[in-house]
């Protein structure tokens, strides 16, 4: 699948930017770790892969805007556009030696998000997107799972750490969820567990206290690969309320009526 001028400049910078995390994530016990706080950690490979994909996404859009997880945001000269960056999802799974991690990249245009790549480069997965292209891993188009009842299906999700205060309310949507499903996994890296709604290993996603670079890829994804996207409260939207519910279209409405408890 060829995609847009845009599109391949994303799959390169992650490609690149993959490199250096691979051969750091070979070694990883000798990483120089700085803490941002309990369970919070930040690598010198997610800094070096943030600089390498912000120097050539820039590099090559320099009217674009930036926001990135590890690096202050750029007001582009282009107001309408702006790259929306996630060197490294999944920073603990990395530092654990767990080979689950990714990178994450959005181009955001007039507010909407219009091109997605999540590269997991641990098993060389490329998921990319653009609207009204359709999603794909590699060269494979994705579909979101066809089940239609919750006592079958798998849900991922993120559980708060350190205290946070997501989490009384987190553990309020396990109770009620558990008990009604197949079961919940909770892997630890937001943009690959939005991939793997698109590509039908997920059921459906849900998570509080997120932000937007952890889910502005996977969002297109799962759209693209004909599922349903919303915040947690209907009146909200994801990035501002910092909420996501992702499911395929037969089971959304049953899904999200749990986890909003209405």
């Amino acid at each position: 699948m060829s995609g847009s001028a845009n599109l391949n400049i994303m799959i390169k910078a992650a490609r690149k930017a993959a490199r250096g995390l691979v051969k750091d994530f070979r070694e990883v016990e000798n990483l120089q770790v700085s803490s941002k706080g309990a369970g919070d950690f930040v690598s010198r490979a997610d800094i070096a892969a943030e600089n390498t994909l912000r120097e050539m996404l820039l590099g090559e859009r320099p009217n674009y805007g930036w926001l990135g997880e590890e690096t202050d945001e750029v007001e582009g000269k282009d107001p309408t556009r702006r790259w929306i960056v996630d060197p490294l999802d999944g920073t603990t799974n990395y530092l654990h030696g767990l080979p689950h991690w990714a990178i994450s990249i959005a181009l955001e245009h007039k507010g909407e998000i219009v091109a997605a790549v999540v590269y997991d480069a641990a098993k060389d997965e490329m998921f990319f997107a653009e609207k009204g292209g359709g999603a794909f891993l590699n060269s494979s188009r994705l579909r979101v799972s066809d089940r239609h009842r919750l006592i079958e299906s798998i849900f991922a999700t993120g559980i708060p750490f350190g205290g946070r205060p997501e989490l009384p309310a987190v553990i309020q949507d396990l109770g009620r969820l558990v008990p009604a499903t197949a079961g919940v996994r909770r892997f630890g890296a937001a943009a690959l567990d939005l991939a793997y709604v698109a590509a039908g290993r997920f059921d459906g996603y849900w998570e509080r206290g997120i932000h937007s670079w952890d889910v502005a890829a996977g969002m297109l994804l799962v759209r693209e690969a004909g599922g349903l996207v919303e915040p947690i409260g209907e009146a909200d939207d994801v990035f501002g309320s910092r909420t996501i519910i992702a499911a395929n279209s037969a089971i959304f409405d049953g899904f999200a009526k749990v986890i909003r408890n209405t």
